[in-house]
């Protein structure tokens, strides 16, 4: 493996930045691929001339962004570089926002899921179309039987808004409309348990949605999908602190949540 044409420490900036920028040059131009096994540490070190705790502190890094992964007893390997793993840190960001913050993420959310809506209204296969509609029909029968719990409902919402996003042909869009999905499911969960029947009008736009996709229209897909967010959208900047108080992990109303906004 060559080095990178820059192995020279850099004169300014840590030298963990200098190896990090090497590494992804490095990736950029092929130099290193997906599954690659890096040299030894002793090797790299003297080859960039920087010492083993620098480019430890750069591996370190680099594998909390999902770049490289250490093998105890093996070796550094490059990741498959995936967008998913590499757009990991964006959930952990959008995690930490706060209520105020949670409208704008998802105004973003629903830019993205608009425009993954019109891709895959032109590319869902027919076993997308019946797992969709398996999803919604799942959601029916527990309407039906009044026995759909809300985070049954979260569950299936999130397969549902998932498997048009993965249809759209962009695994970077998918990527980003998942790391963003996490944060936003509180919120619609909190409003599924306040409203009374905002299960009932999310499922309705679902069905909308799907028959949409069906058309193969994308112009039309676009205009559901885009109608059905805003509505979580209005809601989540109407009760910011209902949207708020689901942050944990489980998903769990806070009791001075309950007290906020009533039924």
């Amino acid at each position: 493996m060559a080095n990178g044409g820059n192995d020279t420490p850099a004169s300014t900036g840590s030298r963990s930045d200098h190896v990090i920028g090497i590494v992804k040059r490095m990736i950029a131009s092929g130099e290193l691929r997906a599954g690659d096994r890096l040299p030894v540490e002793k090797e790299l070190a003297a080859r960039w001339g920087v010492s083993r705790g620098s480019l430890r502190e750069a591996v370190r890094s680099l594998a909390a962004l999902g770049v490289l992964e250490t093998r105890q007893g093996d070796g550094t390997y490059v990741t498959q570089l995936d967008p998913g793993s590499l757009l990991r840190p964006l959930e952990f960001w959008a995690g930490l926002q706060e209520a105020t913050q949670a409208v704008d993420l998802l105004a973003v959310r629903r830019v993205l899921e608009t425009e993954s809506a019109g891709l895959a209204a032109v590319r869902l296969s027919d076993d997308d179309f019946a797992e969709l509609d398996r999803i919604l029909s799942n959601i029916e029968e527990g309407l039906r039987t009044g026995e759909l719990e809300p985070e049954a409902f979260i569950d299936a919402d999130a397969a549902f808004h998932r498997r048009i996003a993965a249809a759209s042909g962009n695994p970077a869009l998918a990527a980003l409309i998942d790391s963003l999905m996490t944060r936003t499911l509180r919120g619609r969960l909190w409003r599924a348990i306040t409203e009374s029947d905002s299960v009932g009008e999310a499922h309705a736009d679902h069905r909308a949605i799907l028959a949409a996709l069906r058309t193969r229209d994308a112009e039309r897909a676009r205009i559901r999908m885009a109608a059905h967010l805003l509505g979580v959208e209005l809601f989540a900047a109407e009760h910011p602190v209902t949207v708020d108080a689901v942050t944990a992990d489980d998903a769990t109303p806070r009791a001075d949540a309950a007290d906020a906004v009533s039924p």
